[in-house]
């Protein structure tokens, strides 16, 4: 059976979600696969984050080939996180699993950064251990977003029907 796939949603995909694939990745590979996207990029990851995190955990973000991406770059995860909706939340076409509240630290004070750092690995390491122990049911995840994928396709087709319908009319 192939490993469960998370994902990690921020708007800019820069800061907080590429913490979170980073230690993913280090802390929790054996249980799920980590990915970040947003629904806009950045250039490049957040500089603080990089520096930070290499500093605190030898984690070199960049060195091992992360960079910002949009969703649709990513697979399509069993589990979406969102990191937070202080800065807005995303639409990826589906709901988010989970909502990690976290606070966007880019441009504050290093403190502040490792504060979120801190509460990211936390909520990592709780992840694995909740699907270590089977206490998240991928399988009810998975009917929620087809029941999702399928309403949402009616309403897009619904929609779509509609707008030919009215150009019809005011031809």
């Amino acid at each position: 059976m192939s490993k469960i796939k998370v994902a990690f949603i921020c708007v800019h995909n820069s800061c907080r979600s590429q913490i979170a694939e980073a230690f993913g990745r280090h802390l929790a590979s054996d249980v799920f696969q980590s990915y970040s996207a947003g629904t806009e990029t950045k250039p490049q990851i957040n500089q603080d984050a990089v520096r930070i995190m290499k500093k605190l955990y030898n984690i070199d973000m960049e060195a091992e080939g992360q960079l910002s991406k949009l969703v649709s770059d990513i697979p399509d995860p069993d589990i979406a996180i969102s990191m937070g909706c202080n800065v807005g939340c995303p639409f990826i076409g589906r709901p988010f699993d989970d909502n990690w509240g976290l606070e966007d630290p880019t441009g504050k004070s290093d403190e502040d950064f490792k504060i979120v750092i801190e509460q990211i690995k936390h909520d990592i390491l709780e992840l694995k251990s909740r699907l270590n122990h089977n206490e998240i049911n991928i399988s009810y995840f998975k009917s929620i977003i087809d029941q999702d994928r399928v309403l949402f396709s009616y309403h897009k087709r619904r929609r779509l029907k509609h707008n030919a319908y009215r150009a019809v009319i005011y031809m």
